[in-house]
């Protein structure tokens, strides 16, 4: 049924706007229930035509029952009066009256054709017994009524075998009454509401127009907006309130945009860092090197010296280099993850093994707690990524004789690496950008301590390749917690 749906509405690609999707919902809203009523209308009137037909008939064909008993026309059919009664009645209704009597023999025929002839019939039977029938022959268009003729003993011509209030049915009227003049309205009424309907169709064509391109005036608003943010006219926040609709679409967009234009902003900070990283070691050993150049009989110390000075800048820019790369590599794709069996624990420790000669340095104790054994199924070389950093952040940043405690934990699910320091902390307004390549909480120790800028930076994107998260709390004055948490079964989008 879906696809069915995509079929048509690529075959009719106009359906597939809003202005003549509300065109039809607001075409059809007016048009189904006014056609529903029409034809409802015309329908209830041919039926209540009928029933009130019938009712005046009966109610008539009764009193006429009354005066065949009192007048005694079945013995006798020469009365003028019921004989006027009946022609006037058949007359007034374009119909045929018969009066039968209770041998089912015609004694009135208002036609005059079958006077005297019996009838047997199951209507006129069933009337004998004293049944009031009506049907009506929509096809041919005539109210057939059968109406008993009952005589009510009196006191005066009451007997013991037949005591006062007795019903005696002497015979049955079969009347048969034409709809002719119903329908005839009924044609009329429903032409009428056809011209009327008509109108209607025109009318509200013209309102689901009016309707529909008023209603998605908004959105309109919305595209034009959204067209200047486009066209560089300006990048403030736009706002249409009209709908809710049109508020949570440009809520998003808004949300958008500010993204858009923090990753812009970092996208130029990024690149005026890279080049200032770059340039600064490049620049140091210009200098270095020139001051070599421009001096002569320089003694071989000051040469070792220099270049020692430069060896050194080219390896932090050596470094500055690898570290772009791996970032590049991690921004690619996940499938770069080589998934394997890994234990958390065991890897954590050969981590602060390696770690422990630069802690040493800094007479900081680095301690391991683990609650339980970790496997998890992990890229080891980029869970090791993430340790390194952390764990060397957390030496780099501590105060002297501060601790690093590394704790690993895990549930059915996820497994955790917790990296506690004990330095000075992270301003809370900064806590935001310390994960942005190059940014540096102290920049005017940035040079003091060893390191690229990229260190978090990558952490971050070895843990969202693992689907995982990473969280940092700080106290100034008192030390940092990352908290980094990813699914012990890795899977693949």
């Amino acid at each position: 049924m879906r696809e069915a749906s995509k079929k048509i509405l690529l075959r009719f690609k106009w359906l597939r706007s809003l202005r003549a999707r509300l065109f039809v919902i607001i075409f059809l809203i007016g048009f189904i229930p006014s056609a529903i009523m029409r034809y409802a209308t015309i329908a209830s009137y041919e039926d209540r035509g009928i029933d009130v037909r019938r009712s005046d008939v009966q109610n008539q064909l009764k009193i006429i029952a009354d005066h065949l008993i009192k007048y005694n026309y079945l013995l006798d059919s020469s009365s003028e009066i019921v004989n006027a009664e009946l022609n006037q009645m058949a007359n007034l209704y374009d119909g045929r009256i018969l009066v039968i009597n209770g041998a089912l023999r015609v004694i009135k025929d208002t036609y005059n054709l079958i006077e005297g002839k019996s009838i047997v019939s199951e209507q006129v039977i069933r009337g004998l017994r004293g049944a009031n029938l009506s049907n009506y022959d929509q096809a041919n268009r005539y109210i057939e009524i059968v109406t008993p003729i009952i005589e009510t003993v009196s006191a005066l011509n009451a007997s013991p075998e037949i005591p006062e209030g007795t019903e005696i049915i002497h015979g049955v009227i079969l009347t048969s009454v034409s709809s002719d003049s119903i329908n005839t309205t009924r044609e009329i009424l429903a032409r009428k509401s056809a011209i009327v309907e008509t109108i209607l169709f025109f009318l509200l064509i013209a309102i689901a127009i009016i309707g529909a391109n008023i209603l998605v005036i908004p959105f309109d608003r919305v595209t034009r907006a959204i067209s200047q943010v486009k066209e560089g006219l300006f990048d403030e926040p736009i706002t249409v309130t009209d709908y809710t609709e049109t508020e949570h679409i440009l809520d998003a967009f808004n949300q958008l945009l500010k993204r858009m234009k923090v990753i812009d902003d970092s996208r130029n900070e990024f690149v005026s860092n890279v080049s200032h990283e770059l340039k600064t070691p490049i620049t140091s050993m210009k200098v270095l090197a020139d001051s070599l150049i421009t001096q002569n009989d320089v003694p071989v110390e000051i040469y070792h010296e220099f270049l020692v000075d430069i060896a050194a800048e080219i390896e932090r820019e050596d470094k500055i280099i690898n570290d772009l790369l791996t970032l590049v590599k991690m921004d690619k794709s996940a499938a770069l993850l080589n998934i394997g069996i890994v234990d958390i624990n065991a890897l954590t420790e050969i981590v602060l093994k390696r770690l422990r000669p630069i802690a040493r340095k800094k007479d900081i104790e680095l301690v391991l707690e683990s609650t339980r054994e970790v496997i998890a199924v992990a890229d080891e070389v980029k869970i090791s990524l993430i340790l390194t950093n952390l764990i060397e952040n957390a030496i780099k940043y501590n105060k002297e004789q501060g601790t690093v405690t590394v704790t690993i934990n895990a549930d059915h699910q996820f497994f955790t690496i917790e990296v506690k320091d004990t330095g000075n902390g992270i301003p809370e307004d900064t806590v935001d950008r310390i994960f942005e390549r190059f940014y540096r909480v102290d920049k005017s120790h940035s040079r003091e301590i060893a390191g690229t800028g990229l260190g978090l930076a990558i952490t971050k994107n070895a843990v969202m390749l693992h689907m995982g998260t990473i969280n940092v709390a700080s106290t100034l004055g008192e030390g940092t917690i990352f908290t980094v948490k990813i699914p012990l079964n890795y899977i693949t989008k």
